[in-house]
């Protein structure tokens, strides 16, 4: 079992990139949306610099953060959202594949996707 800090740092971070999510979709720019998330929590933009790294989120705030992202009350607590939560390797990667993607020619393209197709297939538990 993970302690409870990490749990809600995860769990606030998929809040965050739900918002993220949304606001791209909307067509808002990327540039301020960590200043918007933090206004939407009430809190500064340092302090939610502080809670992504490592500051932990104490009872008050967990309540606060859940409030204001329209989730129940103590869900910032459970475990199984972790799951779902945002990894920051998983995130570097995504970021790379976007860009090798976007830079790359039809054929580059093809090539990215046989790639990954063969390596989940080597991933793939055996029947």
């Amino acid at each position: 079992m993970l302690p409870l800090t990490v749990i809600r740092r995860r769990n606030a971070l998929l809040l965050h990139r739900r918002f993220l999510e949304q606001a791209i979709a909307a067509g808002l720019p990327a540039k301020g949306l960590d200043q918007a998330f933090a206004k939407k929590l009430e809190i500064s933009p340092s302090m939610w610099s502080q809670i992504k790294s490592s500051r932990p989120i104490g009872d008050i705030l967990a309540r606060q953060i859940e409030r204001h992202c329209d989730v129940d009350a103590g869900w910032l607590d459970e475990e199984d959202l972790v799951a779902d939560a945002p990894d920051p390797a998983e995130e570097r990667f995504i970021g790379a594949a976007r860009r090798a993607w976007r830079r790359a020619n039809a054929k580059g393209k093809r090539e990215l996707s046989r790639s990954l197709r063969a390596i989940a297939l080597e991933q793939a538990p055996s029947p």
